[in-house]
């Protein structure tokens, strides 16, 4: 479904990203994973149009989709949670997913069954959510605009564990509706337990490409790229 070849981007003269490629098959989920600052975010930056590569490719079902901007990128299929989340202080839960919906495939029922905490809340205005809330309500709304692929920026960052627990339950719900889902993570344990595949990028190049059930094996590589165990 997604192809990454050869990804080089620079902030700058500062080189990011180094020769990155990368792939996500359809109705599959992959933990992109590695340190802060390694290139994870801008990775899913490229694949949605905000940042340019410099050389290489992103295809999408087969199709070049580099240069395109993100709301033709969301278009095609692709929808992007960002790690800050972006939800409008003064707009209700509802009002967030009905200017957002554009597919029949994703409405807002079905949006509730993945996440049924949103339910008593559909009336509540964005500031009045909590941090796991608005998490919540962020995915949402991306789901609502029918996408095919899910990039999830650190979904589970500063949410408390009962939080976490009930994000892993959406994503493996968001999984077995068939959604493919690129998933930026810092939990390591939450990732590899969601995830078919996993990928370590470090210092902007990939490191390990395999499934997820090789690297939680590989101790080794846990310790060096992800500071696991140390």
């Amino acid at each position: 479904m997604l192809q990454l070849s050869g990804i080089d981007v620079f902030y700058g003269s500062s080189w990011i990203l180094k020769g990155v490629s990368l792939a996500v098959p359809a109705g599959g989920v992959v933990a992109l994973l590695g340190r802060n600052g390694a290139g994870k975010s801008t990775t899913l930056k490229t694949i949605m149009g905000l940042v340019a590569p410099r050389a290489g490719t992103v295809e999408f079902d087969g199709a070049s989709i580099g240069g395109r901007p993100p709301h033709a990128v969301n278009r095609l299929g692709i929808a992007y949670v960002p790690e800050e989340r972006r939800v409008f202080r003064d707009l209700t839960v509802d009002e967030h997913l009905a200017i957002a919906t554009r597919s029949p495939a994703w409405t807002a029922e079905r949006v509730f069954a993945v996440f049924p905490a949103l339910v008593p809340l559909r009336n509540r205005r964005g500031r009045f959510l909590s941090g796991g809330e608005q998490q919540m309500l962020a995915i949402a709304r991306a789901l609502v605009t029918g996408p095919r692929l899910l990039l999830l920026d650190e979904p589970s960052q500063g949410l408390a564990p009962v939080i976490v627990d009930a994000m892993i339950a959406s994503i493996e719900a968001m999984r077995d509706e068939g959604l493919a889902i690129l998933l930026v993570e810092q939990n390591v344990e939450l990732a590899l337990d969601v995830a078919d595949r996993a990928a370590i990028v470090d210092q902007g190049a990939i490191v390990f490409d395999g499934t997820a059930a090789g690297l939680r094996e590989r101790g080794d590589l846990q310790t060096t790229y992800l500071g696991v165990g140390t």
